[in-house]
């Protein structure tokens, strides 16, 4: 437990970052599993619009830094394959 006026500040301002984080990680584990299930029931066409949401919530999760550029690279690249091997 915090003992300064500031460090009890401080805690209520990390939790509710991380409590935002939560949001956009979430975000992203859930278009990833859309696309892998419009992949495995061969729904192209829902399959690329999934893609371009996914995409665009694992960009919005590097830039805030909450994943490394080379794991947002992997996951996109990842996804592509799947849904051009369609």
């Amino acid at each position: 437990m915090p003992n300064l006026k500031s460090s009890k500040k401080d805690e209520k301002q990390s939790a509710k970052v991380a409590a935002g984080n939560v949001v956009y990680t979430s975000r992203v584990k859930n278009s990833i599993k859309k696309v892998e299930n419009a992949v495995k029931n061969n729904e192209a066409d829902k399959a690329k619009a999934e893609l371009q949401t996914a995409i665009k919530n694992i960009d919005k999760c590097a830039s805030k830094g909450l994943m490394k550029k080379n794991t947002s690279n992997r996951q996109k690249s990842r996804l592509n394959k799947k849904v051009k091997e369609m």
